[in-house]
């Protein structure tokens, strides 16, 4: 088998290759999000500590 063979995925190579895409996507807004969020909640609360103060 050669890497072209491979690569070409027996005529389904788009289908494949787009769903390797996705899947990837997905993974990688799995961990991208949350941190995100994280980041935000800290923030909010960061503010509301600062306006209980003041």
């Amino acid at each position: 088998m050669t890497a072209q063979a491979f690569f070409a995925m027996g005529g389904y190579a788009f289908y494949v290759w787009t769903a390797y895409g996705i899947a990837l996507l997905v993974l990688v807004a799995n961990i991208v999000i949350p941190i995100v969020q994280r980041k935000q909640f800290l923030r909010r609360q960061a503010l509301k500590q600062k306006r209980k103060v003041l």
